[in-house]
């Protein structure tokens, strides 16, 4: 029979199977069927390549799909040797660069801080100090969180090594007393620093003078403390006194006209006349009793020789002494 002379019996659609013919195992979808000598050949021929077809793209993508895989658990192992750790009682937001770390009951700044960090939240903790190489490698730092905590010392190196990109200090509610302009550096974050029990002085004076301070948290920089006038007489006099100023804004005495400075340096003069007069006092005392220690020795000589009994002159020494005249 010729192909032009095939009778197509049917023409339906028929889901994945392939149960009539024996040399397959699978049918396509969407396939014709058709009916008739060699037609069912040319079916059956047709069908078997197209299953090879299909088993082989399914193997194809299974390797596609198998390398991907591989690829992936690569590059995650290989993420999770590179990428940085986040410090232990801490909470790192990767998207947002900020590292949480409020409430943890901390004595310290953890270490192993991200240095990428752009936030980093360090308040309502227990840390005392602040060491020089806390900071160091956060040059992207912008917003540091060091609130009620018990902070009463700066290392001279911990807060100058700040990035220039920092933009808030946040020292408020600690127990801060002294701080002078080495300790923050050439800072130009905006700065907190009330409720703290400072010490005002000259070194404080030139400090506020130098940070850029919050204004709405600026009164709240009260003095405890001051250094004492030289009418109040030297301050290791009585170093218990709280001076004439305590209890009051820092902000509103220096724009009253008062100048620690002023009155730290009458300090010193006192102190350094004080000091002085006792040195030139002491030193005459010395020469007074050195002079009067030498005159008692040379009275103690001269005693001493006059009590020596006069020599004895022999017969001998006599009648040398007549034969030489």
């Amino acid at each position: 029979m010729s192909i032009q002379g095939l009778v197509f019996s049917r023409l339906t659609l028929f889901p994945l199977s392939l149960s009539d013919s024996p040399a397959a195992t699978v049918r396509p979808t969407g396939t014709w069927r058709v009916s008739g000598g060699y037609g069912d050949a040319m079916c059956t021929r047709w069908c078997e390549e197209r299953c090879a077809s299909v088993s082989g793209g399914r193997r194809r993508d299974r390797g596609v799909h198998h390398s991907w895989l591989a690829i992936a658990l690569f590059f995650s192992v290989l993420w999770g040797q590179v990428s940085p750790q986040c410090p232990d009682s801490c909470h790192c937001a990767w998207d947002t660069a900020t590292v949480q770390c409020s409430d943890a009951g901390l004595q310290e700044v953890p270490a192993g801080i991200p240095p990428d960090t752009v936030s980093l939240h360090l308040e309502r903790n227990y840390i005392r100090n602040l060491p020089e190489s806390a900071f160091s490698d956060l040059v992207h730092l912008r917003d540091l969180y060091l609130s009620h905590n018990r902070i009463d010392s700066l290392a001279s190196g911990a807060l100058r090594r700040l990035g220039s990109e920092l933009r808030l200090l946040d020292l408020s509610h600690n127990l801060l007393r002294q701080a002078n302009r080495e300790e923050f550096g050439s800072t130009r974050a905006k700065t907190r620093l009330y409720h703290n029990p400072w010490h005002c002085d000259c070194a404080l004076q030139e400090l506020m003078e130098t940070l850029n301070l919050e204004p709405e948290t600026v009164n709240g920089i009260v003095c405890e403390s001051s250094v004492r006038g030289a009418g109040e007489g030297s301050r290791w006099e009585e170093p218990g006194a709280q001076g004439e100023h305590a209890g009051q804004p820092l902000v509103k005495l220096l724009d009253s006209g008062v100048n620690f400075c002023s009155l730290q340096r009458k300090t010193t003069d006192v102190a350094m006349l004080v000091t002085m007069f006792v040195w030139f006092f002491m030193v005459i005392v010395y020469v007074v009793y050195y002079v009067r220690q030498n005159q008692a020795e040379a009275r103690r000589h001269l005693e001493y020789l006059k009590s020596l009994p006069s020599p004895i002159k022999t017969p001998t020494e006599t009648d040398t002494l007549s034969t030489g005249f």
